[in-house]
């Protein structure tokens, strides 16, 4: 029988054979150990007399119980790992304690006291070593004969993991185990492990990579840094970009702490990432002052905010979240989420969950919801906010933006609600679209009931205004990575297009702490940092996924950039403020914006005039409202709603 034959023999044997193979490899082991201690201590070939021949057969009966005890039958040899060897040195020393004191307990006086921990070093060497040997022996073989009999080790994709420290070794070892890739090298910036070896792989400095992606034909480059800062990871991604390469990263720790995915779930570079913006962490004191024991309720739960909200929410220990939302399968999949992630909590804390099917243009539904369950807290994130989608039907934005969000808030001061946020946008800043005087409208009314009612205690109405959120439902990051999957063109509309971009779980937290900072009527805007253009965002997109765009200087580039021009209603450039008055707040992310108000009375005339308009499908007149009511609103085209263009 060949090397091979055997090893394969081994490998497909029933795990009680292999048990019952080691059991007697280890008495053979801990018969020589003991042999080996008595020769060495005598320094002559040493043979058992009289008595000695009771400690020979007592041996296995002490160390195989402590042995399976330890479990060393229960690993597969050929996957083990070395922290294995910790449990090989308890058990080794364990036996070789308690067959000392058998053997001082005895009645052979003869024996050396040297013996004992010469025989418990010896079985240490004999467990680890074999073990460790047939790891090598077993696992060489088994990935020999697997890549050869489905050519799994020709499709391994040689890749370079960055960072040298426990999640790097991690996931080197995870990645030898898989069919996927194959690490070549390692590299990290501590000078102080250049030149050594981890996993029988190399660690190099930065400045080998290019010589590392010729010699091995590398593919890919891992991050494995899931503790780093995202302004560090950021800066290194810039380095990257040069380097014709597919950049890949380790998800976050607290993904894997929490069991979400497994060291090895590789994915591309988080956009997030290329933002270099550090979150921070939330003023606990905000954050749970309007969640804590209270019944809360989020509008649009379903959508790409108001699931997020939803998350961070139920990690606040809500006495009740209500979720209202108008998509059968948003609510299905939000809810079902929800439920996964409180089964995790004690008995004591689990919030209730109540989904809501409903619109919150349907009033009386929700006048009904706020005053069964006694809400609290509402966050209102329905909305309609795709650009084009509500240029071509302005009607239902309308409807569902600005009358929505009036039913709503309605409802929250006949249900006594304490606090009301709105989620507001940077569209709504000197509008050229339908989408954004909606928005703005929306705000108006918060502003007006928040002014008619500012001698009452009842409910504090507040808005939040911010930019894109990366990731969400009509994110251009999602729209890009699909197009660069298919090979191109990732379409821009313009050059010149900027934007600012938020990740939606600080959103979401800075949306929380704002709602907790509110006086009433107050407008805040949030910190997006830099804007980013477009144009870049894309061409980063398109490197890091190892690939070049394709121009006039680059004619052999993969990925073409097509320009499709401004969309109805688009800006260039988005604001965030309407005015220059803006104060900080206590949070630095956080600034309050004093806004033009108009008075209840007016904008109760405005918003009839407005709702007759809307019944009549009289486009031309809601232009000219939304003109009266919002500062501002400049449309950039035509009139496009889809049915008044064919009637």
């Amino acid at each position: 029988m060949t090397q091979n034959s055997l090893a394969h023999w081994f490998i497909n044997l029933n795990r009680k054979y292999k048990a019952v193979i080691l059991i007697n490899t280890d008495i053979f082991f801990v018969l020589l150990a003991l042999w080996c201690s008595f020769s060495l201590r005598w320094g002559e070939f040493y043979i058992p007399k009289g008595d000695e021949w009771y400690l020979f057969a007592s041996a296995p009966f002490i160390a195989i119980p402590i042995f399976i005890k330890l479990g060393l039958y229960r690993a597969i040899i050929r996957y083990i790992e070395i922290k294995a060897l910790w449990t090989i040195v308890q058990a080794s020393t364990l036996y070789a304690l308690l067959f000392a004191f058998v053997i001082y307990e005895s009645a052979i006086k003869v024996i050396p006291r040297t013996v004992s921990p010469l025989n418990g070093l010896i079985i240490l060497l004999l467990l680890g070593g074999s073990r460790f040997f047939a790891r090598w022996w077993l696992g060489e073989t088994y990935f020999r004969i697997i890549g050869r009999n489905n050519r799994a080790e020709s499709r391994k994709k040689n890749v370079i993991i960055y960072g040298a420290g426990s999640a790097g070794v991690q996931l080197s070892s995870a990645l030898e185990q898989g069919n996927d890739f194959k690490p070549v090298a390692f590299i990290d910036d501590n000078k102080a492990l250049h030149k050594r070896k981890i996993n029988n792989l190399s660690i190099h400095p930065l400045s080998a990579l290019s010589f590392l992606i010729e010699r091995h034909a590398v593919s890919n480059i891992l991050l494995a840094m899931p503790s780093a800062k995202r302004s560090r990871i950021s800066e290194l991604i810039r380095t990257l970009e040069t380097y014709k390469i597919r950049v890949m990263s380790m998800p976050g720790l607290s993904d894997i702490a929490e069991g979400r995915v497994s060291v090895d779930t590789l994915q591309e570079v988080d956009i997030a990432d290329l933002l270099g913006r550090d979150s921070v962490t939330p003023n606990k004191s905000l954050f749970e002052a309007n969640i804590n024991h209270k019944v809360v309720m989020v509008t649009g739960a379903g959508g790409s905010i108001g699931s997020e909200l939803c998350r961070q929410i139920i990690k606040l220990n809500p006495k009740c979240l209500v979720l209202y939302e108008i998509s059968e399968f948003a609510l299905y999949a939000i809810e079902k989420e929800l439920n996964q992630l409180i089964s995790k909590k004690t008995a004591v804390d689990v919030p209730e969950i109540i989904p809501i099917l409903g619109s919150i243009t349907n009033a009386k539904r929700l006048e009904k919801a706020c005053q069964t369950l006694n809400v609290q807290t509402i966050y209102h994130a329905a909305a309609y906010k795709h650009v084009p989608l509500v240029e071509q039907n302005p009607g239902e934005a309308i409807y569902n933006n600005i009358f929505g969000t009036l039913y709503t808030a309605q409802a929250a001061l006949k249900a006594n609600v304490e606090l009301f946020v709105l989620i507001s946008t940077d569209k709504a800043v000197r509008p050229t679209n339908i989408m954004g005087a909606t928005k703005r409208f929306a705000e108006l009314i918060l502003q007006a009931l928040s002014l008619q009612n500012e001698q009452q205690d009842r409910t504090r109405f507040t808005m939040v205004r911010f930019g894109n959120v990366l990731g969400s439902s009509g994110s251009v990051v999602p729209l890009f990575r699909e197009q660069i999957a298919r090979g191109g063109p990732v379409t821009v509309t313009d050059a010149r297009i900027i934007r600012y971009f938020m990740t939606i779980p600080e959103a979401s937290q800075l949306v929380i702490q704002a709602g907790a900072l509110s006086k009433g009527g107050d407008v805040f805007v949030l910190d997006m940092g830099e804007p980013i253009r477009i144009l870049d965002l894309a061409k980063r997109m398109i490197h890091l996924s190892g690939l070049e765009v394709k121009s006039e200087d680059s004619p052999d580039g993969e990925i073409e950039i097509k320009y499709t021009g401004l969309r109805p209603g688009e800006k260039l450039y988005e604001e965030l403020l309407i005015g220059e008055n803006v104060t900080e707040t206590i949070h630095p992310r956080i600034m309050r914006a004093e806004e033009h108000v108009i008075e209840w009375e007016n904008l109760s005339k405005l918003l009839a005039s407005l709702e007759l308009a809307h019944s009549n499908d009289d486009f031309a007149e809601i232009r000219n409202l939304l003109k009266q009511a919002v500062v501002g609103f400049n449309p950039q085209c035509q009139i496009n709603d889809v049915l008044y263009k064919r009637s």
